[in-house]
């Protein structure tokens, strides 16, 4: 082979591995957006059934395509609060299997008469990028860039063993892959490999393709998957140690269960050599001259055994990472009043679809947070009770925020692969947080009155606080109506819901004439009935807010009822 070949070689090497990555992040992409529902779904499944921790994290990666995007995900509901650790690590233990499936496509194009199968399943790219560029619909047009990055996968492994078929014959090469025995400087190359490209299933695919070309033994790439593991939890590592304390945990759990499982096999493999046999010499008996079958297949064995093997020791891993990073009493306790995210952070964006969700359940919350001082600015006007001040003034705090974080939050995230129905969600979003602050507004408003009536030693009527009490039980039932809508996207209690807004209109109306006409009759003075005239008005605004807010769900209809 001379030079102009061997370059030749390389330049097909770097290409395939080029269109390898890009067929992962297509498929990724692609088949995260066909199955969003299905893994908000799972994830909002939170429970203290292990097993089905264990389901949920193999089902989502091999959806997904990702165990990365999965560990990291966890870690972000870690972070946030709603995900305990146990059930952390046992999805995380579950993420560990789903990534397998990438190993066993790449030997399923080696399977049998490799050029036959890598050349049907290359056909796919062909069919899938016809099916994106002339599909109507995003449906379609999703289906379509799966079929084709499913297709680039094998364009890519053929370029990879193409290029490695030449060199696999050198014996310069034989001799400098065969030199590496040492399974330390393995497993620390696949960690490396593993951290560069930020992908197991990569770098587990890259050497599948070598040891059936004839590059690597079996024992060498058996050493490689194992240290690719290690190096998964790279981005995870990132991720949780720049969070809070349990997410750093979840983390660490991710590392020291995949280097548990790497030394419990090392430990089993030199035991099995005592006895004159080994982890590659078995699953070469088991599946002969099948080179890349031989490593996908101890790539899964190796993984689910690892989870078979910890999943009853779960406590005891918390307990040792617990140790590790110990509760912290001597520091600053955190001050949960401050302002914050309560269900999202840039964590959960490596997987948009949850991120949208979570989007949601911190706008509903937010909509709590309104309400709430809603609630206290009618308490006090009619009570002057302002014991509740500080929370009020902490509660407007935290509106502000998420109406500016949860903006910037949505541009991020509008930013990456959605389905159409998400993206919509999307700019329908950054309308509800407005309308959201505003009726925060609104209350700081009723509040102001109170205050200033209360320096003046005035307050309303009894006739008027009666008026006030009702108006305040009609946007109640305003709000639950809207709650259920936004929610569940039921477009019945939207239609309830007008017919509510309707009657708070037509009362702030009567409350503005009977003021008119206490005022005559001098039952209330001129400056206290401004006020009462500007809550009424301010009520009136709240109830527009809400609906509006509600409303935002016919955006995402497509029936004929809503249009």
């Amino acid at each position: 082979m001379d030079s102009v070949m061997i370059i030749t070689a390389l330049l097909m090497l770097v290409s395939g591995i080029g269109v390898f990555l890009i067929s992962c992040n297509m498929l990724s992409s692609n088949l995260e957006s066909m199955s969003s529902s299905k893994l908000r779904a799972m994830f909002s499944k939170a429970s203290k059934s292990k097993l089905r921790g264990v389901g949920i994290g193999a089902i989502s990666t091999a959806a997904i395509q990702s165990s990365g995007a999965t560990t990291v995900l966890v870690i972000g509901f870690v972070n946030a609060g709603i995900m305990t650790l146990p059930l952390a690590a046992s999805i995380i233990y579950g993420a560990n299997i789903g990534t397998t499936i990438t190993a066993q496509i790449v030997a399923l194009g080696s399977f049998g008469n490799s050029i036959s199968m890598t050349a049907i399943f290359s056909a796919f790219a062909g069919i899938g990028a016809f099916m994106n560029m002339f599909a109507k619909t995003d449906k379609y047009r999703t289906i379509g860039g799966t079929i084709a990055g499913f297709g680039l996968l094998f364009v890519g492994l053929s370029l990879m063993s193409d290029s490695m078929e030449g060199f696999a014959q050198l014996p310069e090469v034989k001799e400098f892959l065969a030199s590496i025995d040492n399974i330390l400087i393995l497993l620390l190359l696949g960690v490396v490999l593993t951290a560069i490209v930020q992908s197991s299933s990569v770098v587990t695919g890259i050497a599948v393709v070598m040891v059936a070309g004839g590059m690597l033994s079996l024992e060498q790439g058996i050493y490689l998957a194992m240290g690719s593991n290690i190096g998964s939890c790279i981005v995870a590592i990132i991720a949780g140690f720049t969070s809070g304390l349990n997410a750093k945990r979840s983390a660490l759990i991710h590392l020291l269960f995949n280097t548990f499982g790497v030394i419990i096999f090392v430990v089993a493999d030199f035991v099995l050599k005592i006895f004159g046999f080994s982890f590659g010499t078995i699953f070469e008996s088991l599946f002969p001259d099948m080179g890349a079958v031989q490593l996908a297949m101890f790539h899964t064995f190796f993984n689910c055994v690892t989870v078979i093997i910890m999943l009853p020791l779960t406590n005891h891993l918390i307990s040792l990472v617990t140790k590790i990073l110990p509760d912290k009493v001597e520091d600053t306790p955190v001050d949960d009043s401050a302002p914050h995210f309560f269900f999202i952070n840039d964590y959960m964006l490596k997987t948009p679809a949850i991120a949208v969700e979570q989007v949601k359940n911190e706008i509903i919350n937010m909509s709590h947070l309104a309400m709430g001082n809603f609630r206290r600015s009618y308490n006090m006007v009619q009570t002057m009770d302002f014991s509740e001040m500080d929370k009020f003034e902490a509660d407007e705090d935290q509106i502000d925020f998420l109406n500016k974080e949860v903006a910037r939050y949505l541009v991020k995230l509008s930013n990456l692969p959605l389905s159409a129905k998400d993206s919509v969600y999307i700019s329908t979003a950054y309308r509800s947080i407005t309308d959201l602050e505003r009726i925060g507004d609104y209350a700081e408003n009723i509040m102001e009155y109170a205050k200033k009536m209360k320096d003046t030693n005035e307050g309303f009527s009894n006739i008027a606080k009666a008026e006030i009490d009702k108006v305040e039980k009609m946007v109640e039932e305003l709000y639950d109506k809207i709650l259920v809508a936004y929610s569940m996207n039921d477009h019945r209690s939207l239609k309830h819901a007008y017919e509510i807004e309707e009657e708070i209109d037509k009362f702030t109306s009567e409350m503005a004439e009977n003021h008119i006409k206490r005022l005559n009759e001098g039952i209330c003075t001129l400056d206290v009935g401004a006020k009462y005239l500007a809550l009424a008005s301010d009520t009136e605004r709240v109830a527009d807010h809400l609906i509006n807010f509600g409303k935002t769900i016919r955006d995402m209809c497509q029936c004929n009822e809503c249009s």
